[in-house]
């Protein structure tokens, strides 16, 4: 069975230039970063290299980005590291309602540590009005997490009017741009961010790598202390290839973002055509303008609970899709997306949710095949619901 892989905003395939960078350096490139001799030497002098041209693709000093190992390592670092080391300013930490479960969870860890936590909702898109984060701010607010893209919705937050309210207030503002880096337009210094979290398996690259871009003058308590790597604030051995195989992937990325992202949002828009002729209770979740190319999440009206049922009968077809964040698909259990929650939706519609992502592999083909099992799917289960 050739299988069809509509889940891109879990994880991406790697894509075949990328494994060569990441094959040559196991093979060719295994000194510790930290060594002394000519293998070590060559492995620092790679590994830096690689920095160079990560932060050129984000528009930032090397200096100001340090390797993670994912973006939920970038994320725990950014919020603990900082609310820790700025800890005598204040103890009052703004975030939005639809952030990641690794922020959610490392604030619920911030709070258990004596810090207050306000969550912002959102609108019916999933979207946050920056006026809201101005009226959130009290004298003890020294920091402001807000999503750049949202990894169920797709929505785009304005993150730029959002830094420039903290920033007007002397507060630090952090955004995690895993779902955003490499598809949209993202440069350091234009979203106005002093912390910025991304990672590599998003954009095609290796999973178990990621990086975090903190501005110059922010202060951060090390999650890791070991050996001292990562100046000092990040330490355990480098992992090479990954770092390598890293800036290879943003590279591709932003050589050719212009295009894809045209490519992508075709898709998309032949999949929404496709779904509103087919289906006529159908009905989409998110911004329909505000959002990236590629994400798109919808469900059928009076068929939500069938939801986890569909998923499995097109898995049994070979095509891959979710019902949300990989990092916390067990909604039924959960009690649904906090997410789809947050927008308005009933406990019934958050946990009956499709998520379609689409990424550089992906075709036409692709898509007309997802459409026509889909409708088989459908009128298999329309008898459930007919008494």
């Amino acid at each position: 069975m050739n299988r069809i892989y509509l889940d891109n905003a879990a994880s991406t395939p790697v894509d075949p230039l990328v494994l060569e960078t990441i094959n040559r350096a196991y093979s060719a490139c295994y000194g510790n970063a930290s060594s002394m001799h000519s293998d070590g030497t060559r492995a620092k002098e790679l590994m830096e290299n690689a920095r160079s041209r990560l932060a050129s693709v984000l528009s930032c000093h090397p200096e100001e980005l340090y390797f993670t190992s994912g973006g939920t390592e970038a994320n725990n670092w950014a919020l603990k590291g900082f609310a820790i080391a700025n800890r005598s300013r204040g103890n009052h930490i703004i975030i939005s309602a639809i952030e990641h479960e690794c922020v959610l969870n490392s604030f619920k860890w911030l709070q258990q540590q004596g810090f207050f936590v306000t969550l912002l909702p959102v609108d019916k898109f999933g979207i946050i009005v920056p006026e809201m984060v101005k009226e959130a701010i009290t004298a003890g607010t020294i920091l402001v997490s807000v999503m750049h893209v949202n990894n169920e919705l797709g929505t785009i937050q304005p993150i730029r009017e959002i830094a420039r309210i903290a920033h007007d207030y002397d507060i630090t503002f952090h955004t995690d741009a895993c779902q955003s880096f490499g598809k949209i337009p993202l440069e350091a210094e234009n979203t106005g961010a002093d912390m910025i979290s991304i990672n590599a398996h998003k954009i095609y690259g290796p999973k178990g790598i990621g990086a975090l871009y903190i501005r110059n003058g922010i202060g951060l308590e090390p999650l890791l202390h070991g050996g001292g790597q990562e100046r000092g604030l990040r330490s355990t051995t480098e992992n090479i290839p990954g770092i390598l195989g890293f800036a290879r992937a943003a590279e591709l990325c932003h050589a050719s973002r212009i295009e894809e992202q045209n490519r992508i949002e075709h898709l998309c828009g032949k999949l929404i055509v496709s779904l509103n002729t087919q289906f006529e209770n159908v009905y989409f979740n998110g911004s329909p303008e505000q959002r990236t190319p590629g994400i798109l999440n919808f469900a059928f009206s009076g068929q939500e609970g069938e939801a986890i049922r569909m998923l499995l009968m097109l898995d049994d077809e070979g095509i891959s899709v979710s019902a949300g964040s990989a990092c916390s698909s067990n909604h039924a259990a959960s009690g649904g997306s906090h997410v789809l929650k947050a927008i308005g939706r009933n406990p019934v519609e958050a946990r009956g949710a499709i998520r379609v992502s689409i990424g550089r592999f992906n075709t036409e083909s692709d898509i007309e095949q997802f459409c026509n099992a889909l409708t088989r799917i459908i009128q298999k289960l329309n008898p459930i619901h007919s008494f």
